[in-house]
């Protein structure tokens, strides 16, 4: 009768969660799991792999302690069994396997416009440009791996593209893959439910060059981080050449140690956001190529108002166009305020967020010095406040964590890494802390 009982609760659960998820995910992650045994106090279920299990784990943990068995200490009591790699299938006649080319299968999808022609050069891209092009010269031979990191829509992808159409350009012999993070994940399940993951393995492991997008969505994956570092690896032993962009530098990605020694093993290379006449440039060969003349005065006017990245700029330019298209009209500097008035106030002027600024709203919420803070007293109050004034710089600025401790009197990133860790660890239980934390953040944020 429980056994029933179970079966029911699992029904109703895979029932619940299904109104709560997409069918893609649903069918990807939980309807190949199948209940195998149940008893009073358990619940085993059988999964295709570690990775499903792991999902189930992270993203229903609470929910299943509502439907299954629970332990002593209120989580779902469930042991999970990982299916065998080979089941017998019973077949009146054997089964004729078709192997396909392997690049049918990894097709290679360059952006078609993201080439270095038609990437505009300025003083915050300059070195990672040169470095770019260095490497699509000579893959292997110069920065190996390169590593790209800035924010968003800044140019990491355009140059990440520029550098897989120029080696293809140049030598169509070489074996070359771009991926983003998320399609890589995305394979290694495919494979594993098709039971084709050696198959996977032996492409990408026999790259000459591999190109990833977003790296940063690799964070707390660890076994799907275990397998690219293991690819990445045996790529690198065998002098071929990678190529990773992402949102933060290796150092302030929540990935293995491993995995970060591995990418700074080459030459890492921030993009930073383009100065006003490297704006204005986009802004004119952006517009001309669709066919729009817009006038170098209403340009500056464009670029002084949006600045924050290459994207927005896209994004205002389309929208002239179709205006312009539409109304057939000419574009004036009360047109284009009107137009673009939505998207001038998201790019209003942030102001720019200093260590200064954080350890003066943390002085005054905690009531210290900040003589103090920048000191080395170990009592309690003034270590807490120098704790969370280092939580909330690494936080907020998109600095190197070792520029960013020495403004704390010279202390090291360990120590600010240490402090970050502690304070992120203590506002999850310390209620008052959390609220302290959250009054310096407004003060600097005002």
């Amino acid at each position: 009768m429980q056994d029933c009982e179970t079966k029911t609760s699992w029904t109703q659960f895979l029932e619940f969660v299904q109104t709560r998820c997409s069918s893609a995910e649903y069918e990807n992650w939980l309807a190949p799991i199948r209940l195998v045994q149940s008893t009073p106090d358990e619940t085993v279920l059988e999964v295709p792999n570690i990775f499903v299990q792991e999902y189930l784990l992270d993203n229903f943990k609470e929910i299943l302690a509502d439907f299954l068995p629970t332990r002593n200490s209120g989580e779902a009591a469930i042991t999970f069994v990982i299916a065998s790699a080979q089941k017998k299938v019973e077949t009146a006649a054997p089964v004729i396997e078709i192997s396909e080319p392997e690049s049918s299968v990894f097709e290679v999808k360059l952006n078609q416009h993201y080439t270095f022609d038609n990437f505009i050069e300025g003083p915050s891209n300059q070195f990672v440009k040169s470095a770019a092009v260095g490497v699509a010269s000579r893959p292997g031979k110069t920065y190996n791996p390169l590593f790209i990191h800035g924010g968003v829509g800044l140019g990491k992808t355009h140059l990440l593209h520029g550098i897989g159409h120029y080696i293809r350009e140049h030598n169509r012999k070489v074996k070359i893959q771009a991926i983003t993070t998320e399609a890589f994940i995305n394979d290694i399940v495919d494979n594993l439910r098709n039971k084709s993951i050696d198959k996977m393995k032996r492409y990408y492991r026999n790259l000459d060059v591999l190109l990833v997008d977003d790296i940063q969505f690799l964070q707390n994956r660890l076994n799907f981080e275990e397998e690219f570092c293991n690819t990445f690896e045996t790529l690198i032993n065998q002098n071929k050449q990678i190529v990773i962009t992402s949102d933060k530098p290796p150092s302030q990605l929540k990935l293995s140690e491993r995995m970060i020694a591995r990418m700074e093993w080459g030459l890492v290379a921030h993009m930073g956001i383009p100065d006003l006449e490297t704006r204005v440039a986009i802004i004119k060969h952006k517009s001309e190529g669709r066919g729009l003349n817009i006038p170098s005065q209403i340009a500056f006017f464009i670029a002084e108002h949006i600045y924050n990245n290459v994207r927005q700029l896209e994004g205002a330019i389309n929208r002239l166009c179709a205006h312009s298209r539409l109304l057939a009209t000419e574009l004036s500097q009360d047109i284009v305020e009107r137009i673009l008035s939505e998207m001038f106030q998201s790019s209003a002027p942030q102001r720019k967020i200093s260590v200064e600024g954080i350890l003066k709203s943390v002085a005054a919420v905690f009531e210290v010095r900040v003589s103090e803070l920048k000191g080395e007293s170990r009592l309690k109050e003034i270590a807490l406040a120098r704790q969370v004034a280092m939580y909330l710089a690494k936080e907020m600025i998109d600095d190197s964590l070792m520029k960013i401790a020495v403004s704390f009197g010279g202390k090291t990133h360990s120590t600010l890494l240490h402090a970050w860790k502690k304070i992120s660890d203590q506002i999850q239980i310390n209620e008052m802390l959390r609220r302290q934390v959250q009054m310096v953040r407004r003060n600097i944020e005002s």
